[in-house]
């Protein structure tokens, strides 16, 4: 299925702007000529490709960054010897130190110097100390054409440093001025350079479709395009562009006719047909809402219909996918509850669970603990279910080991018995209960020697709020996951 997760030619006045910053812009230019081996046309073309691509990676690899904070990583490129990086806003915008790690393996801090402004999701960053780095040259705007060759080089995940893509340019959106490339990019590429036959910047990767469990790359990937790169610049020098993290819009989605919803538990009726969105990675039609959400609130979200199989994208602040959900709720309904990680305009897609799905549904949103809005169910044992991805775009990371985690919460009542599974195909789980005083209440790793699914079965002591933390065994763990918290009787 789907989960989510993404000017004008330059004028001479921006000539001004690559001398004063030291950036290499670079003209329009063409492959060198080949001198080509007397073999078959097949051979030769295979041989220049590989050429080609050996050529970009070793020119463009040594200035390609990795990019760590508290909360996030990405990647970036350098484009000044004395360490100015461009990144995407949303692998800085949450906060913390920025690390820089160097293709030598170099860690070196950055400060954030200038961020997008208008949703537009880049950020310039600074490598403190920095001189004599090698950099990518920024190709001329308005250079890029649908067919020509497109190089990706990120650190995926996370843990791939100087991981490198070969596709082609797929689709240029003009609306959003995006670059759509089947290069593999992956989660982690965020912030890293698309390229050009010549080694150029062409673009800064941001988003990708995917769908089904492992949330990987099936060929549908997006780039900001080198015409947004010199305004922004620009703004920098200049120093109109903003230099705290500024809200990004969801780059896929034009919420601009989306319905805005209130977290008071009201349903909102609605219908899937033709004539609605289109989600371009499978054909499937979707209807787009926003609501208003306070950091640390915990919203429950239910998407109920007798016609299709609901399927429901909740979109964060920045447009990144916070939380999908399929059969969450009962039989083919949808449920996602989530904590919000910050406040401001979420984006939510009422979706179906494949294409051609059409027919009516109904929507409601609350915040967790109104009992006078919850619905009814027929699993009145079920307390909690949500399905999730440890990635190090959505988690935390525990200090202790470097594993990812996710935490969720529920109401409990003292003397109540409650089982909690945590089951993944993807990574070795690790499951840990808090009570409301914060303590350890209960932890598992393997229900057994063959299975590395976690389950807790517990008698909880107190009435209140408790704290489940959804963890992997080590560093290594990523992946979707399904959290279900049940009242049982023992």
């Amino acid at each position: 299925m789907n989960q989510h997760i993404f000017l004008n030619i330059i004028t001479s006045g921006f000539l001004t702007l690559s001398t004063s910053l030291g950036l290499n812009i670079a003209p329009a230019s063409a492959i060198s000529p080949i001198t080509e081996p007397e073999s078959s046309p097949i051979l030769i073309a295979s041989d220049i490709e590989e050429q080609t691509n050996i050529r970009v990676y070793e020119t463009a690899s040594p200035a390609v960054v990795s990019i760590n904070t508290d909360k996030a990583n990405g990647s970036g490129a350098i484009i000044s010897a004395d360490g100015m990086v461009l990144t995407n806003a949303h692998v800085v915008s949450q906060g913390g130190q920025v690390e820089v790690t160097l293709a030598d393996g170099r860690k070196m801090v950055a400060d954030v110097v200038a961020y997008g402004e208008n949703g537009l999701d880049l950020a310039l960053l600074r490598i403190r100390n920095a001189r004599n780095l090698p950099t990518i040259p920024i190709a001329r705007p308005g250079s890029v054409r649908v067919g020509q060759r497109a190089f990706a080089i990120g650190n995926p995940f996370g843990q791939f440093q100087n991981t490198f893509t070969v596709g082609i340019v797929s689709r240029i959106d003009q609306e959003r001025n995006l670059i759509q490339t089947d290069a593999a990019i992956n989660p982690g590429n965020s912030g890293g350079p698309l390229l050009n036959s010549q080694g150029e910047l062409i673009g800064v990767n941001t988003a990708i479709f995917t769908r089904g469990r492992g949330g990987g790359n099936i060929g549908i990937g997006f780039a900001i395009s080198v015409d947004n790169v010199p305004p922004f610049l620009q703004a920098a020098k200049e120093g109109r562009a903003p230099r705290t993290a500024q809200q990004q819009r969801p780059i896929m989605f034009n919420n601009q006719d989306a319905k805005h919803l209130s977290l008071d538990g009201q349903e909102v009726r609605g219908v899937l047909a033709e004539g609605a969105n289109v989600l371009p990675v499978d054909n499937s039609f979707y209807n787009l809402y926003t609501f208003d959400g306070q950091r640390g609130q915990r919203v429950i979200i239910d998407m109920m219909s007798d016609d299709f199989d609901s399927y429901l994208i909740l979109l964060d602040i920045d447009g990144n996918e916070l939380a999908q959900d399929d059969d969450g709720g009962d039989n083919t309904n949808a449920r996602i509850e989530v904590t919000l990680p910050a406040t401001g305009t979420y984006t939510l897609l009422a979706n179906s669970y494949q294409a051609g799905e059409t027919g009516n549904y109904r929507l409601r949103l609350r915040v967790a603990g109104d009992r006078r809005s919850e619905l009814p169910s027929s699993s009145d044992d079920v307390i909690l279910r949500q399905s999730g991805m440890l990635d190090p775009n959505s988690a935390s990371v525990l200090p202790s080991d470097g594993s990812l985690y996710r935490e969720y919460s529920f109401d409990g009542e003292a003397g109540q018995s409650v089982r909690i599974d945590l089951t993944s195909s993807d990574f070795d789980t690790y499951l840990a209960l808090f009570g409301p005083n914060g303590r350890l209440v209960g932890e598992n790793d393997d229900i057994s020697d063959a299975d590395t699914n976690s389950r807790l079965t517990v008698t909880l002591p107190a009435t209140g709020p408790y704290r489940v933390v959804v963890n992997a065994f080590d560093s290594t763990g990523r992946g979707q996951y399904l959290l279900t918290v049940r009242e049982v009787s023992i």
